[in-house]
């Protein structure tokens, strides 16, 4: 733990000490891993310079979208370990271990807002607020269960809520994508809907199956580290099967 925080802390202080001038250089494959086990989502532009197409437009980004750290890596011998072959910028994230690649050759136009719509969608994190930006990374995602928490935000258990499940998340790191979903607006009534729930029911926890499209809820009560773990060791162990399925019945108003 302490060797992780130091080295989270002498990450972030390069990144600091660099952004004014430009970005990070990550020297070799030592300094790219450490970069990238630094937080949950990073950005790699592999490209062979500072004169690269590029380079200026991720400049731009790391400035405007600061809270995912963006650096370079030049050396073409540290490429190859990535599967790398020509100028791409790269987005890691530690939720389902993935690697999207932006291959610039294969890019009709770039700019500044184009990449941060590229990192937007794909920066999926141990818990992901779930809009109509992030859905599109969360269905794209490899990992097709997802951990759906239904909170209403402004709600005095919403931000204990996220944080309890977002340390919970790296347990189920390639099983799981832990997803949170805001009751309280209207875009997202049809996906409280699909589980038979209605914002006053919240909060509520669910597991949505995208192999089978099954999906069942935590039955009520507290929502505890140890109750979500158990539903999520029940899912994997196939236990839900033959549990009754979330929303099966229709709601109706009263």
């Amino acid at each position: 733990m302490f060797v992780t925080l130091c080295l989270t802390l002498l990450v972030s202080s390069v990144i600091a000490a660099e952004k004014e001038s430009g970005l990070p250089k990550l020297d070799d494959m030592k300094a790219v891993k450490a970069f990238i086990d630094s937080t949950e989502v990073v950005v790699i532009g592999f490209l062979e310079n500072e004169e690269s197409l590029g380079y200026e437009e991720l400049l731009a980004v790391s400035q405007k979208v600061d809270f995912v750290p963006a650096a370079i890596c030049t050396v073409k011998d540290v490429w190859a370990d990535f599967n790398i072959t020509s100028g791409t910028i790269s987005l890691f994230r530690k939720a389902d271990n993935h690697q999207e690649n932006l291959v610039l050759g294969e890019v009709k136009t770039l700019n500044s807002d184009g990449l941060v719509n590229f990192i937007s969608i794909n920066e999926v994190r141990y818990i992901t607020e779930y809009d109509q930006v992030t859905a599109v990374g969360l269905f794209n995602s490899e990992v097709k269960t997802h951990l759906v928490l239904f909170a209403n935000k402004g709600s005095k258990e919403f931000t204990e809520l996220k944080e309890r499940l977002g340390a919970l998340a790296p347990e189920f790191t390639g099983k799981f994508l832990f997803v949170l979903i805001n009751g309280g607006i209207k875009s997202n009534f049809k996906s409280l809907n699909y589980f038979g729930l209605k914002s006053t029911d919240l909060p509520r926890v669910g597991i949505y199956d995208g192999h089978s499209d099954m999906k069942w809820l935590l039955p009520e009560g507290e929502i505890s580290t140890e109750r979500v773990r158990d539903f999520c060791q029940s899912f994997l162990k196939g236990e839900l099967k033959n549990v009754k399925q979330a929303g099966e019945e229709p709601k109706t108003e009263l």
